[in-house]
């Protein structure tokens, strides 16, 4: 057998069911495999080895008695803003400090009520505020890919870079993550790895740390389009403790991959054509576009006119929301406190200390717009954005079925490179930000390369809850693609 990490959820999936192997064995290799590279690349903030392999020989109990559940014995990262049990969760801040959740999540239950095994808390930028997963209190996490020739290290992407630097690296068959601008979908596209970011309401929030509660929103990333579908399919779930949690059935999303997509309509949008958009990123696309042509789509020209004000209306949006639900800590209830003579100085010296530069700012520009005499002015505006946004949208569905763009406007780039530029870090999410400010499924899956040898990522859009259509057109984009490059192993 080669090397155990190496293998798709699907696959190693089928040696367990087969009994090629154990889920302890499985399991050993993961830990094995997280002790050697994590201290180059700083994806699991906390491994948890002996609560992984417990839990993989209850598997092997489970599965030896006929029990196995549909992710049984599958050794999975947790992205570290969703809440574990007796484990310690700190969304990458100082200020939850050694945090230890007397809950679990939603999300991480339902993989637990299917078998899974969880290996550890997966780094991530600091309360999911950023594109590269440099904002963490733990430090950055590096990217396993490396440019051709060059020994300089890459961001992953953010906000979930250990997410997407473990599967990238093999350091466990998938992981959970969470999107509220693309922090799903920049990730895998800068890792060469596939992931979705569900319709806003499709995976349960409670749990969750929570950014800005009306874009956050709960996925996967994984190897291959079918173990994102695998993933997605355990995650999704309805729940009465979460209001926006959508009350439908779940439908088993591995069985649209593969799927005819002959005579779906695919739209292209020429708002996305941004000017210096590299060259090499163009013609992706337009392979892309090649790819679902050759399989019987037809494909057509639409326009989202909004998309240009999607930026701005996003920064203003999300750290108002920022401003709201980031205000719980203050060093009374949970997590750091900082001495003061007072309360007011206790609060003070708490957040200080706590929150980093990049949620500092966030929570200033948030209370900033929600301040009076700029709530009209700014946020007001932003929502009223939102809702043409939502609306280009809508009006593009009524066309085609699905619409293609690049998932982001470039490769991954070296660490410390946009640290000093705000902005600069924050163009990063100009192809993601529409999907969740409309609620609308996003998926991202690796195209090609750039020159240097960087994995290049395409995104899908769908209409809302049609997650199973963009299964089928990304597992066709997939095969059609045959995109095989690794990493090549420094750490």
């Amino acid at each position: 057998m080669s090397d155990l990490t190496q293998l798709t959820l699907k696959g190693a999936l089928e040696g367990l069911s087969a009994g090629t192997f154990s889920s302890h064995e499985l399991t050993e290799a993961f830990v094995a495999a997280i002790e050697a590279a994590n201290p180059a690349l700083n994806a699991y903030v906390l491994a948890t080895p002996e609560k992984a392999l417990a839990a993989a020989k209850a598997s092997d109990a489970r599965r030896a008695k006929g029990e196995a559940g549909p992710l049984e014995g599958a050794p999975l990262g947790i992205k570290d803003l969703f809440c574990t049990e007796g484990v310690r969760t700190t969304a990458g801040s100082k200020i939850l400090g050694s945090f230890v959740p007397p809950y679990e999540s939603t999300v991480t239950a339902n993989l637990w009520r299917d078998g899974a095994v969880m290996l550890g808390k997966l780094n991530m930028d600091e309360f999911a505020m950023g594109s590269s997963n440099e904002t963490s209190y733990f430090g950055p996490v590096a990217n396993p890919w490396r440019a051709k020739n060059s020994n300089q290290t890459l961001t992953p992407g953010g906000s979930s870079g250990g997410s997407a630097s473990a599967v990238a690296a093999d350091l466990c068959l998938a992981a959970t993550a969470s999107d509220t601008g693309g922090s799903i979908r920049q990730p895998a596209a800068f890792t060469g790895t596939v992931g979705i970011k569900p319709t806003y309401g499709r995976c349960s929030r409670f749990g969750m740390v929570a950014f800005a509660s009306s874009l956050d929103q709960a996925g996967p990333i994984a190897k291959t389009v079918e173990d994102a579908a695998l993933m997605l399919t355990s995650m999704a779930s309805h729940d009465a403790k979460d209001s926006t949690s959508l009350d439908i059935e779940i439908p088993d999303f591995a069985s649209f991959v593969g799927a005819s997509v002959k005579g779906m309509k695919i739209g292209v949008p020429e708002d996305y054509r941004i000017d210096g958009l590299p060259a090499e990123i163009a013609k992706l696309w337009d392979e892309g576009v090649a790819w679902l042509k050759a399989a019987g789509c037809e494909i057509k020209s639409v326009r989202l006119p909004h998309t240009r004000y999607a930026l701005p209306a996003y920064y203003i949006i999300a750290p108002a929301e920022a401003s709201s639900n980031l205000a719980r800590y203050d060093g009374m209830r949970f997590g750091l406190r900082e001495d003061g003579g007072s309360l007011s100085e206790v609060y003070e010296a708490s957040r200080a200390s706590g929150f980093g530069p990049e949620v500092k700012r966030r929570i200033l520009i948030g209370a900033y717009v929600l301040s009076a005499g700029y709530y009209d002015a700014y946020y007001v505006r932003a929502l009223k954005v939102r809702r043409r946004i939502a609306e280009d949208f809508t009006q593009a569905f009524a066309d085609v079925d699905a619409i293609l763009t690049p998932t982001t406007p470039s490769a991954a780039f070296p660490v410390g490179e946009k640290q000093s530029d705000p902005v600069a870090m924050y163009l990063n999410d100009i192809f993601t930000v529409t999907t969740n400010l409309a609620g609308l499924p996003g998926l991202s899956l690796p195209g090609g390369v750039d020159q240097r040898g960087l994995p290049l990522g395409l995104q899908l859009i769908g209409r809302p809850l049609e997650e199973g259509r963009l299964f089928s057109l990304a597992s066709v984009m997939e095969k059609a693609s045959d995109f095989r490059p690794r990493p090549e192993r420094w750490w």
